[in-house]
């Protein structure tokens, strides 16, 4: 009796996958959205130091005693101001003011040994009138600061900048750090405690199923159906015909019964002729196209397959072949029935090198842009849903084919769906 090796891992079931994509999937969302949130505070944070500074700048220019002693100019003036403009920076959150003259030589300093010295920034507009709002760094390291004239009547006798260091503005966003965490810290447990629920929701249908074993169920759903509604078929349109002729015979018209039915018999000669490549290695699909082509008749559509026999077998099992095929011609069909005359459906199977091409071609309507961007999304369909649904359609087409390593492109002119899936090498 065999035994699993005890190094074997287990593929992770569909509803573990899907809490950990679900998680990921949050925890990214809620990493993007603490980075921003980070952004906006610190853009806040910067507004609100432009806002303060330029208050307390304004404020102080409009002082008389400041116009005054900054007019009076000398020695004298710096004993008037340097008290004013330590006291707005102790009760203020500004971090320094500096009064200067209109050429900028400071009048006040938080250091001592500055005054006297040129002012560190740019005050060119402000000594026209205007206001300045920059970040620069100065003697106290880079700041964010706002320079306004001092007036006297309308001639600009001084100026004053008030400032608040980078440092400082940082330390205001870090205040902020808590709740923007615990914010980023709610989004993830509320996105997990989804996750978990989907989970939930996901064993009830699927078990502890992995993700390729949901697939394949969902893959043989499709398979049988496929073949169900192309046996459907085949079934009712031999059922018409001997139906018809029966009454034939009954009316005394054998000759023309035989004729009806030789007829239907040479048709379907053809067309299991023309699948004698597909024998030997895919009598599934073989089943299939044969159905399908009473399929097509009942809805007045034109049948044609091509298939050549230099055509490897492809990787695909037999239910995903009857999958990928089934689907693709179960929309040409629909989409040919929904055109104009003349109606027609197209099979062809190639050799692409070592892989094996599957052409489906039909004469219906070009599929539109929208429809085209969106035609592999699963749930997606322009289709009203039926009794038993719609399947997945190309969804499940996409999925197949990916996981054999092949590929699907779309043609326009006709519409044409073009699957190459890789041959079979034994």
């Amino acid at each position: 009796m065999s035994r699993t090796p005890k190094n074997a891992r287990r593929a992770p079931s569909a509803a573990s996958r899907v809490f950990f994509v679900f998680v990921g999937a949050v925890v990214a969302i809620a990493s993007v959205v603490g980075v921003a949130l980070v952004v906006v505070a610190l853009v806040d944070e910067r507004r609100e130091a432009e806002t303060l500074t330029l208050a307390v700048a304004r404020s102080v220019a409009a002082d008389p005693a400041v116009a005054d002693a900054v007019a009076a100019g000398g020695a004298d003036a710096t004993d008037v101001l340097q008290p004013i403009a330590l006291e707005i920076t102790s009760e203020t959150p500004i971090d320094f003011v500096t009064i200067m003259t209109p050429a900028g030589i400071r009048l006040t300093h938080p250091d001592p040994a500055q005054i006297g010295l040129p002012y560190l920034g740019t005050i060119a507009e402000a000594s026209a009138g205007g206001v300045v709002l920059e970040e620069f760094t100065g003697t106290l390291g880079p700041s964010v600061r706002a320079v306004v004239p001092v007036l006297s009547g309308d001639r600009v006798v001084g100026l004053v900048a008030a400032g608040v260091t980078v440092q400082s503005v940082a330390g205001q966003l870090w205040g902020r750090i808590p709740a923007i965490l615990a914010l980023t810290a709610a989004l993830v447990v509320i996105g997990t405690v989804a996750a978990w629920l989907a989970r939930r929701l996901t064993r009830r249908v699927a078990g502890d199923l992995p993700a390729s074993a949901v697939r394949d169920a969902v893959s043989s759903y499709e398979s049988v159906r496929a073949l169900g509604e192309a046996l459907r078929a085949q079934a009712h349109e031999h059922g018409n015909r001997m139906h018809t002729a029966v009454a034939l015979i009954e009316l005394g018209r054998a000759a023309e019964a035989i004729e009806l039915l030789t007829e239907r018999t040479r048709e379907s000669q053809e067309l299991v002729d023309r699948m004698t490549p597909l024998r030997a290695g895919e009598p599934a699909v073989e089943a299939l196209l044969l159905g399908k082509a009473s399929q097509a008749s009942e809805l007045g559509v034109g049948w044609n397959v091509d298939i050549d026999p230099g055509a490897p077998r492809s990787v695909l099992g037999p239910v995903d072949a009857v999958s990928v095929v089934g689907n693709l011609i179960d929309n040409a069909i629909d989409a040919a029935a929904a055109g104009d005359e003349p109606r027609w459906v197209r099979v062809r199977i190639r050799p692409a090198g070592t892989a094996v091409a599957v052409s489906v071609s039909d004469s219906g309507p070009p599929i539109s842009a929208e429809v085209s961007a969106r035609m592999f999304d699963r749930g997606f369909s322009t289709k009203p849903a039926g009794p038993s649904g719609r399947g997945v359609g190309l969804a499940l087409v996409r999925d197949i084919v990916a996981a054999s390593g092949g590929e699907i492109t779309v043609n326009d002119s006709p519409t044409t769906f073009r699957v190459v899936l890789p041959g079979r090498t034994t």
